[in-house]
């Protein structure tokens, strides 16, 4: 086991009788505890870009690595942020080995009661599987009430959706892009974010904010990829050159 996953394991029993319990808890303070135990330290980059509130979304490639899994990305980030993040998380874990017998059935028991504890968004798995069109739509209708109801909203998303060879950038999968334009018309500014190692230390830098622009006169399979590259060449910009992938 590597020293990261150690760290989580202190975390882990309390967070686990809380989702037995149906007891809600504050990601932010659990993120924090966490990632004060991480050595080297996280190191953050860019703190001249962290909102204070929102409205806005966070986007952050979806990193991974032996020594750090892709939930570093939500603690790290919202152990940096001096607000609640609302994470959208996938719903279910997908494997094409024998990981798909065993993880898969507990994650789909597991990760909606995780986004219940926290007040995060359970969404389907990228990409989009036909049969789960009706669940996507009431998590995207979630979100949406999220926004309505919060004065200044902070999301957080890691549009990638999952998992790309050796943490390398990866073309947004259909309908990525459709939603963060969604998500951006309803006023939420976009705050990029790079989540990487660097001499052992995991490390994330926040980039400048922006609004996503589109021509509205493309057809809808090319709005959809025009903000998806918009919103990945923005994160590569804050990447190593190793990790952009086709973002160079």
């Amino acid at each position: 086991m590597n020293p990261s996953d150690r760290v989580l394991l202190t975390r882990l029993f309390p967070t686990v009788l809380s989702l037995v319990a149906h007891r809600r808890r504050s990601f932010r303070a659990d993120a924090q505890a966490a990632v004060s135990r991480l050595r080297p330290p996280l190191q953050v980059l860019g703190r001249e870009h962290i909102p204070t509130a929102g409205p806005c979304l966070l986007t952050v490639n979806h990193y991974h690595s032996p020594t750090f899994q892709a939930w570093w990305l939500s603690l790290s980030i919202s152990a940096s942020v001096p607000a609640d993040v609302h994470w959208i998380i996938t719903s279910t874990l997908t494997f094409e080995d024998w990981r798909a017998n065993v993880i898969t059935p507990l994650s789909q028991w597991a990760l909606p009661r995780v986004a219940r504890m926290y007040d995060f968004t359970a969404m389907p798995p990228m990409p989009p599987r036909p049969f789960e069109a009706a669940a996507r739509a009431e998590s995207v209708r979630h979100v949406l009430r999220f926004i309505r109801d919060t004065g200044r909203p902070v999301v957080g998303l890691a549009p990638e959706g999952g998992d790309a060879p050796g943490g390398v950038l990866a073309a947004l999968p259909p309908g990525s892009g459709r939603f963060i334009q969604h998500l951006s018309a309803h006023g939420l500014t976009l705050i990029p974010i790079g989540a990487y190692e660097s001499d052992g230390a995991f490390c994330v830098r926040f980039g400048a904010p922006y609004s996503l622009r589109v021509d509205t006169a493309l057809p809808p399979d090319e709005r959809d990829a025009a903000a998806g590259n918009c919103v990945m060449r923005h994160i590569a910009d804050l990447l190593p050159p190793r990790l952009r992938g086709p973002f160079v």
